[in-house]
C-alpha cells in the first residue's frame, strides 16, 4: 500500500466519523435530555449530562396523553400498511417482470407516473374519496390509501428481472406453479430487495404526519406523530417529557433498521452492481 493510498483513506475515515458525529449528535442529544430534569434543560450554558437521571420522566409521558394508544395505532397502522404493500408490491412486480399481457408496458407508465406526484397534491381527493366510504377517524382510512406504493413495485420488478428466466424454465419442467416459483424461490432469492421496500415503507409510514392528522378526529384514532403534540399545553412545552416520548417513538424504527439492515446493505449493493 502506497502512501497515497494510506492517507486517502485516512481522509476518507475522518470524513466518515465527523459526518457520522455530526448526524448522531441531535439524538445524543435528545437521548441525554430524556432524562434531565426542567433546571437542566434550561441550564445556560447548556449541559450535555443531567446533574440527576430523572427515570420518572417517562412514566409521567403516559400520565400526560394516552401514549400507550398513540403507539398501539401506530404499529397496527405501520405493520398493516408495510405487510400489504409489500404483498401487493410482490405480486404486481411479478406481472410486470414475467407476464406478458395487453397494455402491459402502458400500465407500468401509469405506476411510475404516480411517483411524480406528491401526496401533498392529492390528499384533498383523496380524504373525499375517504370520506364517502364512511371511513373517517377508523383504521380502514388510515391505512387503505396506502396499500399501494409505485417506488415499492418499481424497486421489486427491476430485482426480479435479474433473476435467470431459464431458472423459471426448469422450474415449470419440474411442475412448479407460478405461484409456487414466486414465493418459493424468487421471494427468497429477492430478500436483500424485499428487505430494502420493507425498511422504506415502515420508516415513511411510521412518521407520517400529515395524512393521520387530516383523517382522524379523536385521541384514540390518533398516531404517535400526530400525538406527540398533545406534549404541548398552555403553560409550553415540557421538552424534557418531549424528548422521552420522542426517545420511545423512535425505538420500533431503530429494531426494524437492526434487523432489516443486512438485506438493507446487500439490496443497496447488488443494485449497484447490477445496475
Amino acid at each position: 500500500m502506497t502512501h497515497r493510498v494510506r492517507s486517502m483513506k485516512i481522509i476518507t475515515y475522518v470524513v466518515l466519523i465527523v459526518g457520522a458525529s455530526i448526524m448522531l449528535t441531535p439524538f445524543v442529544w435528545m437521548f441525554f435530555s430524556a432524562f434531565k430534569g426542567e433546571s437542566d434543560i434550561y441550564v445556560y450554558p447548556p449541559r450535555w449530562l443531567p446533574s440527576k437521571w430523572h427515570f420518572e420522566n417517562f412514566t409521567e409521558v403516559f400520565k400526560m396523553v394516552p401514549f400507550l394508544r398513540f403507539y398501539l395505532n401506530s404499529i397496527i397502522v405501520t405493520t398493516t400498511i408495510t405487510v400489504t404493500q409489500i404483498l401487493f408490491s410482490i405480486l404486481a412486480a411479478y406481472a410486470f417482470s414475467r407476464l406478458d399481457f395487453p397494455l402491459k408496458n402502458i400500465l407500468f407508465m401509469l405506476v411510475i407516473s404516480t411517483m411524480l406526484m406528491p401526496f401533498q397534491v392529492i390528499v384533498v381527493p383523496t380524504f373525499l374519496v375517504v370520506y364517502k366510504f364512511g371511513w373517517i377517524n377508523t383504521y380502514q382510512g388510515l391505512i387503505i390509501p396506502f396499500l399501494f406504493n409505485a417506488f415499492s413495485i418499481f424497486l421489486l420488478k427491476q430485482f426480479f428481472m435479474t433473476i435467470p428466466k431459464d431458472l423459471e424454465d426448469a422450474a415449470k419442467i419440474d411442475g412448479c406453479g407460478r405461484m409456487r416459483f414466486l414465493f418459493g424461490i424468487m421471494v427468497p432469492l429477492s430478500r436483500p430487495a424485499i428487505g430494502t421496500v420493507i425498511l422504506f415503507t415502515f420508516l415513511v409510514h411510521w412518521k407520517d404526519y400529515l395524512w393521520p392528522l387530516v383523517i382522524t378526529n379523536s385521541t384514540n384514532m390518533r398516531t404517535l406523530p400526530v400525538g406527540l403534540k398533545y406534549l404541548i399545553t398552555e403553560g409550553g412545552e415540557d421538552y424534557r417529557l418531549m424528548m422521552a416520548a420522542a426517545l420511545m417513538a423512535i425505538v420500533p424504527i431503530l429494531v426494524v433498521f437492526i434487523l432489516a439492515e443486512k438485506q438493507f446493505i446487500r439490496g443497496i449493493t447488488l443494485t449497484g452492481l447490477k445496475g
